[in-house]
């Protein structure tokens, strides 16, 4: 069990193409996680550039003038905003070790990443399933049947319920408990 593990609770991947609901399916998940009581971060990642804040804002100012990071902090929530000016995008471990502690942290994207992995598919986006490349993928979650025997586990995609029962069971599994 590795240092996050034990501070972020068992990470897992969350992935797919483009418009097949992992999206949705995290905000299913994440809900009744929390009604029950558990702390979920999520890292997601974006290939297109990010703006969280009006251009004129003071953050947005202050960070144009030069400032490596911002905190923008208030009552409500706070953001950390890093300026990579041309540096490489930092690796997941360490947008990892930057969260707080917490129950389970899920990673939508980063498909390239050596995690465990629940990949969302839809046969109707034309795409290949990721699965059959990927051996860190654990489950699959579709709106299709699975295809053979040998699959990873085959979950019903319209059925967050039962995605749900399979991700504490995995949970549990994952040797890290909250």
């Amino acid at each position: 069990m590795s240092p996050t593990e034990l501070r972020h609770g068992p990470v897992l991947g969350v992935v797919g193409w483009s418009g097949s609901g992992k999206t949705s399916l995290l905000e299913q998940l994440i809900a009744r996680l929390a009604e029950q009581g558990l702390r979920v971060n999520v890292v997601k990642h974006s290939h297109h550039d990010v703006e969280l804040e009006p251009p004129r804002k003071d953050s947005a100012r202050l960070r144009m003038a030069g400032a490596a990071e911002v905190m923008l902090a208030s009552p409500y929530r706070v953001a950390i905003l890093r300026e990579l000016r041309g540096a490489e995008e930092p690796a997941l471990g360490e947008h990892l070790a930057r969260l707080a502690p917490a129950d389970l942290t899920l990673v939508e994207g980063y498909k390239w990443e050596r995690l465990p992995k629940l990949e969302v598919f839809r046969p109707s986006l034309g795409r290949p399933a990721l699965y059959p490349e990927d051996g860190d993928i654990v489950a699959v979650a579709s709106d299709a049947p699975p295809p053979s025997e040998g699959t990873p586990t085959w979950l019903d995609l319209n059925d967050p319920d039962g995605v749900l029962a399979w991700l504490q069971d995995w949970m549990k599994n994952s040797g890290v408990q909250p």
